[in-house]
């Protein structure tokens, strides 16, 4: 049998017309070629036509979207270097304030601080003048009770005492003036 088979098929393969299709075959592939040539164009093509419209139409839009947001991103970075700009602006401003404060202020320390040593000078030397002439009235007083006791001693009796503090405190004045060679 297989044989038989082989030599069939060898005589069949051997004819040049089993090479060509026949004609029934060729209008049976033509009217099928049509019916789905027909078939895709009018519902195959339509949908796959839609499918790439909707497939542009939503890349279109992601693009538009991705444009956008990159306007948007840029419109923020702007925004965030003038706000940076700005706040260094506000800072440099802020500092210098403090800066011009704090010289203010070492200023107005200063100035007081003057003021109170100048205050201190004087109440030193208005105490100074009052010591001293406190002390030159002690030293007047004494100066006058010794003059008297001597002058008692020398004339040998007592003066009296109101005319000789006024005899001490002229001669005192004349010492003070510096007129002392005149009496």
């Amino acid at each position: 049998m297989l044989t038989r088979l082989s030599v069939l098929a060898q005589a069949e393969t051997s004819d040049k017309k089993n090479l060509y299709p026949h004609l029934n075959e060729l209008i049976v592939g033509v009217i099928a070629f049509a019916i789905l040539f027909f078939f895709m164009w009018k519902w195959v093509l339509p949908r796959v036509n839609d499918l790439l419209e909707e497939r542009r139409r939503k890349i279109q839009g992601e693009l538009e979207r991705a444009e956008s947001t990159r306007v948007e991103a840029d419109g923020m970075l702007a925004d965030y270097r003038a706000q940076l700009a700005n706040a260094r602006d506000e800072g440099n401003r802020i500092i210098e304030e403090a800066r011009q404060t704090a010289e203010q202020l070492r200023h107005d320390l200063q100035a007081r601080a003057e003021q109170e040593s100048e205050s201190i000078v004087s109440r030193a030397q208005e105490e100074i003048r009052a010591e001293r002439d406190r002390v030159f009235q002690e030293l007047r007083q004494q100066v006058g009770e010794i003059a008297v006791e001597l002058a008692g001693r020398v004339v040998g009796q007592s003066l009296d005492k109101a005319s000789h503090e006024r005899l001490i405190d002229e001669y005192i004045d004349q010492v003070a003036t510096g007129d002392h060679e005149k009496g």
